[in-house]
């Protein structure tokens, strides 16, 4: 599995959270975390540094190396 699969998981994850949370009536929880992941996102669409990323690069390899890596095969 590759980083921005990955990121894209844990992002289901969260959102799944947050409505959790305000299913159980937490709604300041929810609103904060919600707001939080809005904030990340705006700032990786407008700049492209997102810091969850980076982390998870170092750990799992790039979608894009999978597939340099798949096509010369």
């Amino acid at each position: 599995m590759c980083a921005e699969k990955i990121q894209r998981l844990i992002q289901a994850s969260i959102l799944g959270f947050v409505m959790g949370l305000a299913g159980s009536g937490m709604y300041v929880s929810a609103f904060i975390l919600q707001f939080g992941m809005m904030i990340m996102l705006v700032v990786a669409g407008f700049t492209g540094w997102c810091p969850g990323l980076i982390i998870l690069k170092k750990v799992f390899p790039s979608c894009k190396e999978n597939d340099r890596l798949t096509k010369s095969d």
